[in-house]
């Protein structure tokens, strides 16, 4: 009975697996991958009492249109080639941002790889910065 049960709601059952490990993967994938995810407030604490440097991963029109303060651009493409210019921070506090999260957290991977200690995601990226009213600069 149980079998006949399953074979005949395989679709159901198996969409509802898929979208439970969806779930766990957004939640622990971050940490699996060894990212390091700050809200606005956590960047702020980094930034003001740290002195972290900021690095902006997204394209150069997104970067025109309003970055953070004193933020440095190096495009997530462009990051391999020019991971040296960042080596003085190796053990500074990194807040990494891009449009919503997701290209700084590969980021910070990529940094990890290359011994950087202390790279934090932002999570939520410009997105969640501009919507928590902090400034930028064009």
């Amino acid at each position: 009975m149980q079998v006949q049960f399953i074979t005949s709601n395989f679709f159901p059952i198996s969409l509802a697996l898929m979208s439970g490990v969806m779930i766990i993967w957004s939640m622990l994938g971050s940490r699996v991958r060894g990212i390091k995810d700050v809200d606005t407030n956590a960047a702020l604490q980094l930034i003001n009492h740290k002195n972290a440097f900021i690095l902006d991963v997204r394209e150069p029109a997104e970067f025109k249109a309003g970055h953070i303060l004193n933020a440095q651009l190096i495009p997530l493409g462009k990051l391999k080639e020019r991971m040296g210019e960042l080596a003085k921070y190796k053990d500074k506090p990194v807040v990494v941002v891009c449009r919503s999260g997701n290209r700084s957290g590969n980021a910070c991977v990529a940094l990890g790889k290359n011994e950087f200690t202390q790279a934090y995601n932002l999570a939520g990226g410009m997105m969640a910065w501009q919507k928590a009213n902090l400034p930028t600069q064009k």
